[in-house]
């Protein structure tokens, strides 16, 4: 069996000096029939490790739970790793950012309000527990000295940036050492002295996270920790993008040159993202540093490999930089090819309003409750009260979180948004049916605001009066991609079902252009391809090749505003928007 140890100025791999050169894929931002494909160019592009977060609430949805089929099998993942002949970097967590939903905390974490995040708080630390056991039990039979692929594991993420707890961490050394996890382990900050010294321990390995001035940040490292081998945990090539925003890129030569400037210096390094993938069906973050900006659903990064795996010229870049310090295979990844082009035309098929006795109600008698107060965690809820006044009234809501449609007697009123802090309007009358559709737009990955409810929080006001008598409706999105429904008129402005069929010849990657639409989920054969919404940047979801099938395919959407055209319309490739260099 092999081992991996912290040497004088170096990691090394059976005594010998090691330099990892690293790339991150999250698997569970890849279709799992892609995995192999994706690991495999990542090799091809010169890397000798494959580095993965592991998303807590994504095995965790419901507490006690703990997941691991399908595009949850981690086992598989590493193993697929293994067989490409590379090394694995594991970090659990148990928070990871990575923008991605709540930085991977289950929602039912914060039911309670006295659970607090990231520290010593009992029950925090319980629930903690219980996780990375579960992690833990799958990770530790798949060790380098144990034969499997894994040569080190992350104790937290970025630390030093949230708090300094040097308890916790303690804890979290504690469960890992004493689940069997034997490889080093590591922490990962920015390199500041402060980061780095509120964010580690004594026996953790400290790695950094940066995308430019690498000479200086590797000197910032090395002065805080003289001994041991350097590396930029997270070298960031890219960036993420935002709804209402640009489509950020970064120059391939400039990233090479940085890419150089790490290896050169024999440091390690893990290039974040070698391959960004997907925020499939609802799964993507927000951030909040003043203003709420939810994550698209595409996490392309500007990636070596582009959304839907391409080699791009960054890729190419890094290849030649990363030949100079090691072995490159001489094979190169295949050329994309063009995906076919061609329309649908889509039937509405229902009013969502329509449809709510299929998917269940709650009862409330109070005011208002948040998603989380009945037990919610998904996307949209319909609240729905009887207003019993008379005349016009303003109506006004403590917070909405995140996106609220308002109807009277079903005929729509106006949109409260969260990014533009909109709170109360105008109701032409204060008699009828108030019917509120609210969507979770993607919960906070970063900062204080982890945790927080979703829906109406802070009560709903008429003209100052707080409604009461509730009935909160949460929207399966699951079931509404394959609910059968009878196909109606013409429905007019959302929220509306539509569906539309095609055929195709093979299994192949398709991209359907969303540009016409206006705001909601998109699914192909029950498979949530993520969110779209008119504002962009990005312009297309991508369908994985696995997802459709050879003849008939069923393509359903949920419209939440306004179909421009209702005609779906699949292009030759990936539309990202309008680019800003960062």
């Amino acid at each position: 069996m092999s081992e991996l140890t912290i040497g004088e100025r170096d990691f090394l791999l059976d005594g010998a000096a090691h330099q990892i050169i690293s790339g991150a894929l999250h698997y569970f931002r890849i279709h799992p029939d892609q995995w192999a494909d994706r690991i495999r160019k990542a090799h091809l592009m010169g890397l000798n490790t494959i580095e993965t977060y592991v998303a807590w609430n994504a095995h965790s949805f419901v507490r006690g739970e703990f997941s691991t089929g399908g595009g949850l099998d981690l086992a598989r993942f590493l193993a697929l790793v293994h067989d490409e002949g590379m090394h694995a970097i594991v970090r659990p967590g148990p928070y990871i950012c990575a923008e991605w939903a709540n930085g991977g905390l289950p929602s039912w974490l914060f039911r309670d309000p006295a659970v607090v995040p990231r520290g010593s708080e009992p029950q925090f630390l319980k629930a903690v527990t219980e996780y990375l056991q579960a992690v833990y039990a799958i990770i530790a039979p798949l060790q380098l000295d144990r034969g499997g692929p894994v040569v080190l594991v992350q104790i937290e993420n970025e630390y030093g940036a949230y708090g300094n707890d040097k308890a916790y961490l303690t804890e979290l050394v504690r469960v890992t050492r004493e689940a069997g996890i034997t490889v080093p382990l590591t922490t990962v900050d920015q390199p500041t002295p402060q980061m780095l010294r509120d964010g580690s321990l004594p026996g953790l390995h400290l790695t950094a996270s940066f995308g430019s001035r690498s000479g200086e940040r590797l000197e910032t490292l090395r002065s805080f920790q003289p001994s041991g081998p350097l590396m930029c945990m997270e070298f960031w090539t890219g960036w993420f993008d935002s709804w209402g925003m640009h489509h950020h890129t970064t120059s391939a030569a400039t990233s090479a040159q940085e890419l150089e400037a790490i290896l050169s210096a024999g440091a390690s390094v893990n290039i974040y993202m070698v391959h960004g993938g997907t925020n499939f069906g609802l799964t993507n973050g927000a951030n909040h540093k003043g203003r709420y900006h939810p994550i698209t659903t595409s996490y392309d990064y500007d990636a070596p490999l582009d959304e839907a795996g391409n080699a791009t010229a960054k890729y190419f870049a890094f290849r030649e930089v990363i030949a100079r310090y090691a072995a490159v295979p001489d094979e190169l990844p295949p050329p994309s090819r063009p995906a076919p082009s061609f329309e649908v035309e889509m039937t509405t098929e229902a009013r969502l309003f329509d449809l709510l006795a299929d998917v269940g109600s709650t009862e409330v008698p109070g005011p208002a409750p948040s998603f989380d107060e009945v037990e919610y965690y998904g996307g949209y809820a319909v609240y729905a009260a009887h207003l019993t006044a008379h005349g016009p009234g303003v109506l006004s809501i403590g917070e909405v979180r995140d996106r609220a449609w308002v109807y009277l007697d079903a005929c729509p009123v106006g949109v409260l948004s969260r990014e533009s802090n909109e709170r109360a309007l105008r109701l032409p009358a204060s008699t009828g049916k108030l019917t509120i559709l609210v969507e979770d737009q993607g919960r906070v990955d970063y900062g204080p605001r982890l945790g927080e409810h979703k829906g109406l929080v802070g009560g709903v006001r008429l003209d100052g009066v707080p409604v009461i008598g509730w009935t909160v409706t949460s929207v399966d999105v699951d079931r509404l991609s394959s609910l059968p429904v009878q196909t109606s008129a013409a429905a007019g402005p959302g929220p509306f079902l539509a569906q539309g069929t095609f055929e195709v010849s093979e299994a192949q990657d398709l991209f359907l252009d969303t540009s016409g639409w206006g705001k909601g989920i998109a699914w192909i054969n029950g498979f949530a391809l993520g969110r779209y919404w008119r504002r962009g940047p990005q312009q297309t979801l991508y369908v994985p090749a696995p997802v459709i099938h050879p003849g008939r395919n069923e393509l359903r959407v949920l419209e939440l505003e306004v179909m421009a055209d209702p005609t779906a319309r699949f292009v030759d490739g990936l539309r990202l928007g309008h680019e800003e260099d960062v």
